[in-house]
């Protein structure tokens, strides 16, 4: 009896281990998990990650973030040697990819990254940013930076030449062109600077009016008959004609322009806030006033420029990966005050809006609230495809424009990389 006794407690014994095994996760975000993943820009998105890992940690004290720095075209390089490849040895749990740049690789590489859609409500992001990151119902990255677009003016010069601030609520590029005349004529001051090798400008012009290089599908060509490309070329001839354009050849020079006073306005992405205060002279003489329209049907006062996501790849880790994403990137009101705060980064976190985050006065924009002003822009971009191959048909637009530029057809040039474009991603 004793025997059948000690059987029956060891088979018991057996039964509960065997059942615990059976109902117990396989992996789970509270254990002791090392995520990897690859950023650029320390100041910026990594930044941003380090206050992730820090919050994510006051509930989760095991996690540890690796975060490995690689410049943004050395990442693109490593994701598709190694995806093409297959092999994944070495690659880390989470991705930065720039939104231009992650159609490309969702459709090269579709069973490499994934899925999100569970990890975070998408409603809860801009429309335009969640379109940037998706293919159909299906969300692959948990959206990080807005791009959002504002013109950066030198309220000072701008006065001198006998306008108002109020002038440039809502203005199209011609009335823009218009008033920078008034400013070059009356005080020597050059209306903005453009890098005629990076149309980076002639982007965000069409994404306010809706439109891209490719077709709404993001896969054909659209460059002969886009009128919101056409008018982005004329109104950046019109204006170089007038010689109301500082021509600069990289991104110090860039700086310079606006930080020495050679020209009046800054049309960029939020993300150029830093380095416009940076110049400590000019404290009080700048606003930011909404990005113009195109005379194009449906454009509107908003724009995006630039702007990345986080993603998850299909490797050991993913779960806990997207875990920590979701719960800090993806719903963390937390999170976007502090990066706001700590590192001048707006998000789409719609939600936001609705509390007194962005309720901040900036004292170098004369009390501005310049955060409140770009996440309601944000919620006004149009969403448009950004497609698979965004910078090679920048490659053909800008010797199109070039041509045009030294007195070529608009038409005709327009024809031509049309042809150009049709042949070689086709």
């Amino acid at each position: 009896m004793k025997k059948f006794t000690r059987i029956m407690m060891t088979l018991t014994v057996l039964l509960t281990t065997f059942t615990t095994f059976l109902v117990a996760p396989r992996h789970t975000a509270h254990a002791s998990d090392e995520v990897s993943v690859w950023a650029w820009d320390p100041k910026f998105n990594i930044k941003a990650l380090e206050i992730a890992q820090e919050l994510y940690q006051k509930d989760h004290p095991d996690f540890k973030l690796n975060i490995v720095e690689n410049a943004q075209d050395d990442i693109v390089q490593k994701l598709n040697t190694a995806l093409s490849s297959g092999v994944t040895d070495g690659l880390p749990q989470i991705v930065l990819i720039e939104d231009y740049r992650a159609k490309s690789f969702l459709a090269a590489y579709p069973d490499s990254f994934f899925p999100l859609s569970d990890f975070f409500k998408a409603e809860d992001f801009a429309p335009y940013k969640v379109a940037a990151t998706s293919i159909g119902d299906t969300h692959y990255a948990v959206p990080f930076d807005t791009g959002v677009t504002g013109l950066y003016v030198r309220k000072d010069l701008l006065e001198q030449s006998g306008h108002k601030v109020e002038e440039l609520q809502n203005i199209t590029w011609d009335q823009l062109q218009k008033i920078g005349q008034d400013i070059y004529d009356k005080t020597g001051t050059k209306l903005l600077s453009v890098d005629f090798k990076d149309l980076g400008l002639v982007r965000a012009m069409i994404n306010a009016s809706g439109s891209w290089y490719t077709t709404e599908d993001g896969k054909a060509p659209n460059l002969k008959d886009n009128e919101a490309l056409k008018e982005a070329f004329r109104t950046l001839k019109s204006m170089n004609d007038a010689g109301l354009l500082n021509v600069h050849n990289d991104w110090s020079q860039m700086l310079q322009a606006f930080n020495k006073g050679t020209v009046a306005t800054v049309p960029q992405g939020n993300w150029i806030t830093p380095s416009v205060t940076a110049e400590a002279s000019q404290s009080g003489q700048w606003v930011v006033v909404p990005w113009p329209r195109q005379n194009v049907s449906g454009s509107v006062n908003a724009s995006n420029l630039g702007g990345s996501s986080f993603y998850v790849l299909n490797v050991k880790g993913k779960e806990a990966a997207a875990d920590f994403l979701g719960k800090t990137f993806g719903s963390s009101e937390e999170f976007y005050r502090r990066i706001m705060k700590e590192v001048g980064a707006l998000g789409t976190y719609q939600p936001l809006l609705k509390t007194d985050a962005y309720d901040q006065a900036v004292p170098y924009f004369g009390n501005q609230k310049i955060y409140k002003d770009f996440a309601e822009w944000s919620t006004k971009i149009p969403a448009v495809n950004y497609g698979e191959h965004t910078y090679a048909m920048e490659s053909i637009v800008v010797d199109a424009f070039n041509q045009y530029l030294n007195g070529a057809d608009l038409d005709q040039v327009l024809t031509e990389a049309q042809q150009q474009a049709e042949n070689q991603i086709q």
